[in-house]
């Protein structure tokens, strides 16, 4: 694949989600969401010791409108996009390598928690985007707490997977989050405290599901010899990849009867293959996690673990500080922020720029996202 080390990272920006957090639950409301993601673009802009006219390209996540981020943010680009955080990055490299553009600021702002955003309920907002909630609405599966409390009914008659196994995500990813200082929930939990929580959506836990709160993200990719120019620690795409089930997608079918596996495997085989490396080889995997059931989909879709043994590998070999494998360093969307994918590529950068304060993972020279939505694998491998 060509695109191999084709574009970089030089600056990444965020908004500090844990004051507003603490803002909008005290009853303020700090900005809006293009307010949000404005304050993550100066931060990234200044990271990456840039003008704003260097920038001519931007994509931003779904929750703006691209002409209107461009006027607040003062750009005036020669290519635009829309798109969540796995695709900003797929479709910022891909306007590189076809000349579309060299230098793309990626920004993403939502006032979700101050807005009062449903995201279930007889109310849910974006149902009509979703055709799964809107056939399955008359019989009150409106949410995707709904949908993977499903997955992980199903995971469990064949796989085996118990909920002490599955706490075991929420666990780590707290143990990770303690000693992240920008992150919302910084209080560790342990696995009693867990089987202890209420179950929101039976047998899918509070501690199973992501935290919604205001914030913003933008990171600046540039094209690879230019981000030499720019940057003295560019961070390198490595390669991308996709994978996609349609069919039966709108009814959950690929959910429910494969939980993704088979576009999993088919991603991972693109996307290792295109970096010349292998699951053995990544320091890190940031996976997106808006429920804990994506982290043991992923670690057998990808090639952690052999299908079936995700719950072995959770209490054996561990995904928290210290564990076999680093995953979701910041606290991921359970308890750092949850800011749809986004964050997880400010941690990426972090870990390799080897930045991320006392959550740093030695070593780290690869890092592997991951995410699983609707039937559609992705991936990035970033690496140093």
């Amino acid at each position: 694949m060509t695109i191999k080390r084709a574009a970089a990272i030089v600056g990444i920006g965020q908004t500090n989600w844990r004051q507003d957090y603490q803002r909008v639950k005290a009853g303020e409301c700090p900005t809006d969401s293009y307010g949000y993601g404005a304050q993550a673009f100066v931060g990234a802009l200044k990271d990456a010791g840039l003008q704003r006219s260097d920038v001519d390209g931007l994509i931003v996540g779904p929750t703006t409108a691209n002409e209107r981020m461009g006027e607040v943010l003062g750009l005036d680009v020669r290519w635009g996009g829309q798109a969540d955080a796995v695709q900003a990055v797929m479709q910022a490299v891909m306007a590189i390598e076809t000349g579309m553009a060299e230098v793309v600021a990626l920004v993403y702002g939502n006032d979700q928690r101050s807005a009062g955003t449903q995201y279930g309920g007889p109310e849910a907002m974006g149902a009509a985007s979703f055709l799964s909630y809107v056939y399955h609405a008359p019989w009150g599966f409106t949410s995707q707490g709904a949908l993977y409390a499903m997955m992980f009914r199903a995971y469990q008659h064949e796989r085996g997977l118990t909920e002490r196994q599955l706490g075991e995500v929420a666990v780590a990813q707290r143990a990770w989050s303690s000693l992240n200082p920008d992150a919302i929930m910084q209080e560790r939990v342990t696995i009693d405290d867990y089987l202890n929580s209420r179950y929101v959506c039976e047998p899918l836990h509070l501690l199973d599901y992501c935290l919604i709160n205001d914030g913003g993200v933008a990171l600046i990719v540039a094209e690879a010899s230019r981000a030499k120019k720019i940057s003295k620690n560019p961070i390198y795409i490595e390669a991308l990849g996709r994978s996609d089930i349609n069919k039966g997608a709108t009814v959950l079918e690929p959910r429910l009867t494969n939980f993704y596996l088979p576009a999993q495997q088919q991603c991972a085989e693109q996307v290792f293959n295109a970096a010349g490396l292998g699951p053995k080889d990544m320091n890190v995997a940031q996976i997106y996690d808006s429920f804990s059931l994506h982290v043991p989909l992923a670690l057998e879709g990808y090639g952690y673990c052999a299908v079936g043994e995700a719950g072995r590998f959770l209490t054996e070999q561990g995904i928290g500080p210290g564990g076999a494998l680093a995953v979701n360093t910041s606290g991921g969307h359970l308890s750092d922020s949850y800011m749809q994918g986004w964050n997880h590529q400010i941690e990426s950068i972090k870990q390799l720029r080897g930045t991320a304060g006392k959550r740093q993972v030695d070593g780290c020279r690869f890092v592997h996202y991951s995410s699983d939505v609707a039937g559609k694998a992705m991936s990035i491998i970033y690496g140093r």
